[in-house]
């Protein structure tokens, strides 16, 4: 059976701002202009941790205000003081590593071995894109190259864009603030950090952290409070010049719309509902191993994580039989202890939206073969079996935990035609022991990373991560997330030959 064993407490200490944790609203660590406040929850114990502020549209505009002046005077700033800077960031989070992983575990539900690997990324990410920004040189249009221009030369160069906002989802809130953070600074942009309202403490942190490696006041802020208000105050706000935005396909349309009002540019990284295609000639033993990887990693709360098991009906029983026997192996329990496989949701809601959407499946005609058992933020490991082509959750029903759907499949036509009927297109996967095979399929995916022998729970710090169809707009990675936040300028030196 699965077991979760919650009953041995551990407590948990970590440096707090105090009660009511404060913004960094301009050059202030401020509550709310109105006093508003919002509960960060333990997800796995119900118990309130600390509170933020719930910012008000008078503290956004403060804050944009701020982040525009000082804005200017980091863009003076040399490119190899920027990086030391982000150097010493990087040594600050390994100083306090174990404090933040905690921290990370507490507000999140995220197991704590989870909470390390995604805190000890800090390194990976954030020196990939400084060594990026110091080697991203510029062109130069000879003189000559074209008819006229015999005297003329042509030099390109990358600006600042302005101020950025960062909105950060709860799943992966470290990663995602390396993805977006050090590219903005490296490029000379402020930012003001959005997390989400579930878990914003571990990013005030991190936020504090660059303060004291010499990211100035102003230059870097945080804000929490409700998306619908301070998300959208920010992305209408006309001195705020790109927003780069995670989250689901709904807020990023809204938000898409609202900065459309500005022209303000917009990175988005949405939903997805990826594909896992196993052939009649795949390894299983690599099958189940990714698919645990690949679906039930943080709780299945992953935007690229494989949520559409479509498995070759010569090999579906089998996988199926395999799948319950490795869930049945899994630990869910109290995040905090060293052997927990997999703690709660990120709150009650989320475990019963997961709970609607599987009992929806079921009434669609689906079989429910284990799981499908909810206890307060907890939802346990499910597979569900007779999941047709036609049903929600083989189209656009994004399920966001640890549920395995298995859609059966003849052709390999059929499960390309199958994996690409979703509005969602952000990455896919095929397990099959033919490479050329698997190439091809790969090719064929209408999604924006396909990955051949593993899940689609892939992504590198460098590769350029976004996704097809409405699971997004433009590409993060360090490969590309530079060139988002900087805009082109070409100076010409006329006749200077």
């Amino acid at each position: 059976m699965i077991r979760r064993e919650d009953d041995t407490q551990c407590c948990i200490e970590y440096t707090k701002g105090g009660n009511n944790m404060k913004n960094l609203i301009g050059y202030e660590w401020l509550e709310a202009s109105n006093g508003a406040t919002i509960e960060v929850v333990n997800p796995a114990t119900q118990e309130l941790i600390d509170t933020v502020p719930n910012v008000t549209l008078e503290d956004v505009d403060k804050a944009v205000k701020v982040a525009e002046i000082e804005q200017k005077k980091w863009a003076e700033r040399p490119i190899h003081e920027r990086a030391d800077i982000l150097y010493k960031f990087v040594d600050l989070v390994e100083r306090d590593k174990e404090r933040l992983a905690k921290l990370l575990s507490e507000e999140t539900g995220k197991p704590i071995k989870e909470a390390r690997a995604e805190i000890a990324n800090v390194r990976i990410g954030v020196r990939g894109f400084v060594e990026r920004a110091k080697h991203l040189y510029g062109e130069s249009i000879p003189a000559g190259t074209e008819a006229g221009q015999e005297k003329t030369m042509q030099i390109i160069q990358r600006e600042p864009l302005g101020v950025v906002a960062a909105i950060i989802p709860f799943n992966f809130p470290s990663d995602l603030f390396c993805q977006k953070v050090p590219p903005a600074l490296m490029m000379g942009n402020s930012i003001i950090v959005k997390p989400s309202n579930y878990n914003p403490l571990t990013l005030i942190e991190y936020v504090k952290l660059m303060l004291e490696a010499g990211v100035p006041a102003g230059c870097i802020q945080v804000l929490t409070g409700d998306g619908p208000v301070a998300g959208q105050a920010l992305a209408a706000h006309p001195g705020v010049h790109l927003v780069s935005l995670t989250g689901s396909t709904a807020a990023g349309i809204q938000t898409m719309g609202t900065a459309s009002k500005n022209l303000t540019h917009v990175m988005l990284e949405l939903g997805g509902n990826d594909a896992f295609i196993f052939l009649e000639d795949g390894d299983m033993d690599l099958a189940i191993q990714e698919a645990k990887w690949g679906r039930l990693y943080n709780g299945g709360q992953v935007c690229c994580a494989s949520k559409r098991f479509l498995i070759h009906n010569s090999r579906k029983a089998e996988f199926i039989e395999r799948m319950k026997e490795l869930i049945n192996s899994i630990k869910v329990g109290n995040p905090a202890l060293e052997d927990t496989d997999m703690g709660p949701m990120i709150n009650i809601n989320a475990a019963k939206r997961i709970e609607e959407q599987v009992n929806k499946t079921i009434e669609q005609g689906a079989t429910l073969v284990c799981g499908g058992k909810r206890e307060d933020a907890y939802y346990y490991p499910t597979i569900l079996a007779n999941v047709t082509k036609d049903m929600d959750i083989a189209k656009d029903m994004e399920v966001f935990g640890p549920v395995v759907p298995v859609i059966g499949f003849d052709t390999v036509e059929e499960a390309i035609e199958i994996a690409n009927q979703s509005s969602y297109g952000l990455c896919g996967c095929v397990i099959t022991k033919d490479y050329s095979l698997g190439v091809k399929i790969a090719n064929k995916l209408e999604c924006g990373g396909a990955i051949v022998n593993g899940a689609s729970f892939y992504r590198s710090f460098e590769m350029p991560f976004g996704g097809w169809k409405h699971s997004g707009i433009g590409n993060e990675g360090v490969l590309t997330t530079l060139q988002e936040m900087s805009r082109m300028k070409t100076v010409i030196l006329k006749n200077i030959l």
